[in-house]
């Protein structure tokens, strides 16, 4: 590849390992991932593949759910480096683009000109134009707008052969010998393409030859759309883009069940919704379940709801009759904005809920992607279900209900020995099923491995022989993806899971919920690449991956690297460099626990990893240093004025070193009184009681926080009392892998707490990485013992517990403005919606700033990271407040937060506590 010219290869172990598998069941470990920068490193890659006999796979964002995105030799990457927008031409409505550009992006590009990219699949966050391509991906909005295929206008490509093509419409058999022999095929078989092919929108499965027909104009660029990259590869695209309608009304319509709700669906298609999405009560369990996860608006009646979105003209009074003609149970009326958007995200997010429905077994792909025609779908639905259960299966459907097309994860036993042969057995029948009513075993996301050897189910020997015609001329040496449509590989070949072994032994967490196993925790991710959405998800997840754009900065990742762990064939040991590597950018922020679909917490794996890799040796010197801050800054605030000058003089920058923390990073101040100093003197105010739990952050540094909350408190009718001697959660030992320590000290404090939860008496925490600890950490480190459970039941943030109090009142703040950074382990741990719930009350101006702030304790102080740590901060927070007035308010309730504000951006930082104290008495502070 780089004497072809090809400049950024990786064929190190632990990429293999980050490519080893997409969004599906499989793994196959590649030889070598290629990120190419232009269309001729593209072709220069396919010739270098064509002269080793090196089989290529082309790859977007790897969301692939039928496992066509993964390939034993080289894959290709394209959402690196080859993601431009080159043109939007808004005369034309098409825009020209490269294969790695994200389907948001181009939305983002188009949208100033009213026009969008019509197809939007559940992954528009990160899937790639190229993707969709490879996939005919469709979507929610593929009902009012078409497939991928009905959008695309012309295609550059390199094909297997080695051509260079630009094809497009009414495409001439004479430009290129490819073509020619292409025309061939389709004329000496027109018989069985125009029976077999083109039956229904969503009948995707094998290849679309309809295109071809003279009659459809010989569009061999619509053809190309959804052969999965095994006829040629894509260097660039040009698409058509359609109006966006000026404003949609989402109607929400219950039913008693899912299938109930099918059976609706051909009565509403005339009313010509943009989408019409089928949605399972057990899916919106799941989100109700979820730590920190946002509230679920209201839902009319039911067990299954569809989701039907209007455009156009009379939105209320389509609307009207829509609902009159439903038949539902009942409805909802849901004007575009939050509560439509998140409607919106639980549907999008449905793969990954859906894999958490049941507590016995993960919900998995594999058969998830079946279309049948509208009229069909709610008989389909019930003999799929009756299917299930023949086998002893659950599944959650759920889909593009108005095309016909149902995806699902069902809990196949693949870990038990005869999970292969049930997994088959059971892909045969829904293949067989699928058929008799008319469908299609893919209705958007390609065969793959998942459906490929299921084919003839479907088509007929004549049509199997024409997909071979058509990918010998394309690809005569069976270089581009093969073992996918053509010569299929088996759909029990590569399971990922089966090749899963367990890890239960000498652990550091409990992982109660995978069964105790590292292993199954680590197998959580299934690959749909939220964590890859770089920004554009509304959330705060993946930080590293944000500022880096790296796969391998990527939760996603970083699992596969771990799942290679667990799997032990290719990264081999807790000790393996690529384990460190991998791990080494998080900044355990935990916004993938809250965030992921299927409830990755890499904050603990993270931990886990460095307990083992350096239990019983010598350890990083800042897992000494910061690792072990509370005893340093116990023994520091005893002389706090001249351990303040030690460190801000030439001895500091010495102890720095030493240390491990990076010379451009200041020590923070002690303070001249402990909170713990000054409330010993404060006398005890009559009312309900509530503990304060005196964190080590607030104590040392910055102890005016405390006094404040005290105030705010009491002012509240609380009468506030704090342990009667400092404690720890054990964040720093627990963060830094020293987790014996960590369970030592974080035992001693739910003990020393355990008398107030029991009683009833809340216990509010200022500092929301200590406060999470006992809310979700001590859970897993210490196991969900009674005191443990009551605990964590009874601590909260501050604004939660000021949200329970009757009569109680914010101060009025109506014309002043703030900048607010939620604590990354506040939102996904605690939930940030009582803080903005209590600004709102206050009337202050907010501008809550979505993503990490970089600093994420430690991680940003330690030497290596302060690059990443400033890039991090450079994503959302130091613009915002770049742009905001002096007199704007920041507030961050974290000490992280606030020392990164300070060395960064010159700002000081306040916390919630400090903004409601604003009219209260603390003159003794």
């Amino acid at each position: 590849m780089r004497r072809a010219g090809v400049t950024d290869v990786d064929d190190s172990t632990r990429r293999r390992a980050e490519y080893s598998t997409d969004a599906s069941l499989y793994r196959v470990v590649p030889a070598v991932v290629v990120f190419p920068r232009a269309g001729d490193e593209v072709s220069a890659t396919v010739e270098a593949c064509r002269s080793l006999g090196v089989p290529l796979t082309a790859r977007g964002a790897g969301t692939s759910i039928a496992g066509n995105a993964i390939g034993p030799g080289v894959v290709l990457d394209f959402s690196r480096h080859l993601n431009r927008i080159h043109d939007v031409d808004p005369e034309a409505a098409v825009a020209v683009v490269d294969p790695g550009v994200v389907l948001d992006d181009l939305q983002r590009a188009a949208a100033p000109y009213g026009l969008r990219f019509g197809p939007d699949p559940s992954t528009h966050s990160r899937c790639t134009v190229g993707g969709m391509i490879g996939n005919n991906a469709c979507g929610s909005r593929a009902l009012g707008y078409g497939r991928t295929a009905d959008n695309v206008v012309g295609l550059d490509v390199v094909t297997g052969a080695g051509e260079h093509l630009r094809v497009g419409p009414d495409a001439d058999p004479r430009s290129a010998p490819v073509l020619a022999a292409l025309d061939r095929v389709v004329r000496s078989r027109l018989a069985v393409i125009r029976t077999e092919f083109g039956r229904f929108p969503r009948q995707l499965s094998g290849y679309s030859l309809e295109h071809l027909l003279a009659e459809r104009g010989f569009d061999v660029a619509k053809a190309l759309v959804g052969t999965e990259g095994t006829w040629a590869v894509v260097r660039q695209a040009t698409v058509h883009l359609v109006r966006a309608p000026a404003a949609t009304r989402l109607v929400v319509l219950g039913y008693p069940d899912i299938a109930s709700a099918a059976d609706a669906v051909p009565s509403l298609l005339p009313f010509a919704p943009i989408a019409l999405e089928g949605l399972d009560s057990r899916i919106v369990d799941v989100v109700r379940r979820r730590r920190g996860a946002p509230a679920v608006p209201e839902l009319p009646r039911g067990g299954g709801w569809l989701l039907v979105e209007l455009g156009g003209d009379d939105l209320d009074g389509r609307a009207a009759a829509l609902v009159r003609d439903s038949g539902a149970l009942g409805s909802r009326t849901v004007p575009a904005g939050g509560e439509a958007a998140a409607l919106w995200r639980i549907r999008e997010d449905g793969a990954g809920l859906a894999a958490r429905a049941s507590a016995a077994r993960p919900g998995l792909s594999g058969w998830e992607d079946a279309a049948v025609p509208p009229e069909r779908l709610g008989a389909y639905l019930r003999d799929f279900e009756a299917l299930l259960t023949e086998d002893g299966l659950t599944g959650v459907p759920y889909g593009h209900f108005g095309d016909g097309c149902v995806h699902a994860r069902i809990d196949f036993p693949l870990g038990h020995a005869t999970g292969r042969a049930a997994f088959r057995a059971f892909l045969v029948d829904a293949a067989k099923l699928v058929a008799r009513h008319g469908g299609s075993m893919s209705g958007e996301h390609g065969d793959g491995r998942a459906r490929g050897e299921l084919l003839p189910h479907m088509y007929s020997p004549a049509a199997l022989e024409a997909f071979a015609a058509v990918k010998n001329v394309f690809d005569p040496l069976d270089v581009l993806n093969p073992g996918v449509i053509v010569r299929p590989r088996p759909v029990d070949a590569d399971l990922r899971l089966v090749s899963a072994r367990s890890h239960r032994t000498a652990l550091g967490f409990g992982y109660d919920a995978d069964g105790g196993d590292f292993g199954a925790a680590a197998h959580r991710c299934t690959g749909v690449g939220k964590c890859r959405a770089a920004g554009s998800s509304g959330g705060a997840m993946c930080p590293s991956y944000r500022a880096t754009r790296d796969e391998k900065d990527s939760t996603r990742g970083r699992a596969r690297v771990l799942q290679e762990l667990a799997n032990g064939a290719l990264v081999t040991g807790w000790r393996s460099p690529e384990v460190l590597q991998s791990l080494d950018l998080c900044l355990s922020c935990k916004a993938c626990s809250a965030e992921c679909p299927t409830g990755v917490d890499m904050a603990t794996y993270k931990a886990e990893a460095l307990y083992q890799r350096y239990r019983g040796r010598l350890r990083p010197a800042t897992h000494y240093s910061l690792g072990w801050l509370p005893i340093w800054a116990r023994l520091a605030s005893r002389m706090p004025r001249f351990a303040n000058r030690v460190m801000s003089g030439p001895l500091g920058s010495a102890g720095k070193r030493l240390a491990g923390v990076d010379r451009r990073r200041s020590v923070p101040a002690l303070a001249s009184r402990t909170f713990r100093r000054w409330f010993a003197g404060h006398p005890v105010a009559p009312g309900e009681p509530v503990l304060l739990w005196v964190d080590t952050f607030t104590n040392t540094f910055a102890p005016h926080i405390g006094v404040a909350a005290v105030r705010v408190l009491e002012s509240a009718g609380f009468s506030v009392t704090i342990p009667d001697r400092e404690l720890c959660c054990g964040l720093t030992w627990l963060s830094t892998g020293q987790l014996g320590t960590a369970r030592r000290v974080l035992g001693r404090s739910v003990a020393a707490l355990a008398t107030a939860a029991r009683n009833g008496v809340p216990i509010v925490g200022l500092e929301p990485s200590c406060t999470a600890v006992f809310a979700g950490d001590a859970l897993e480190l210490l196991g969900p013992g009674p005191d443990v459970t009551a605990v964590a039941g009874a601590v909260r943030p501050l604004a939660q517990l000021l949200a329970t109090v009757e009569g109680w009142r914010p101060p009025d703040l109506s014309g002043r403005s703030a900048i607010v950074q939620p604590h990354c382990h506040h939102h996904a741990v605690l939930g940030f919606s009582p803080d903005r719930a209590l600004l709102e009350r206050t009337g202050i101006d907010v501008n809550v700033v979505e993503g990490c702030c970089g600093m994420a304790g430690n991680f940003g102080a330690e030497r290596g990271h302060y690059d990443l740590s400033t890039a991090v901060a450079e994503l959302a927070l130091l613009p915002a407040v770049r742009a905001a007035a002096p007199t704007t308010e920041v507030l961050a309730d974290g000490f992280s937060c606030r020392t990164q504000l300070e060395q960064l951006a010159g700002r000081r930082g306040r916390h919630l506590a400090e903004l409601l104290a604003i009219d209260l008495d603390s003159s003794d502070a």
